[in-house]
């Protein structure tokens, strides 16, 4: 399966993984053939887990609120914020521009 410059990207900046050379676009490529034979179990029937500790019962609290309305009083608290949202830091290496990629995957 192929990997677009936008999907590596994308990836990039979720897992602050760099994958620049063509050694980390050919391990991400692996990976993603091998997490594609999951499509070959049959799950037909199979209701999905609620948790993987489905034989106790787990409870839960109840989901009161108490207070709210405090989005201005967090938001003084970033260092850097775009609306109404926190900005993460940038992760410990530095992401090449979307154009300088593209060779990197052109032989793939």
């Amino acid at each position: 399966q192929t990997v677009t410059v936008e999907v590596l990207d994308h990836l990039e900046r979720l897992a602050l993984v760099d994958f620049r050379d063509s050694e980390g676009v050919e391990r991400l490529q692996k990976a993603i053939r091998f997490a594609d034979q999951l499509h070959e179990v049959n799950t037909d029937g199979v209701e999905p887990m609620d948790s993987v500790l489905e034989d106790r019962c787990l409870y839960l609290r109840e989901d009161d609120v108490t207070e709210g309305n405090c989005t201005n009083t967090l938001l003084n608290n970033a260092r850097e914020k775009v609306e109404e949202y926190f900005v993460a830091p940038p992760g410990n290496i530095p992401l090449p521009k979307l154009e300088e990629r593209e060779t990197f995957l052109q032989g793939s």
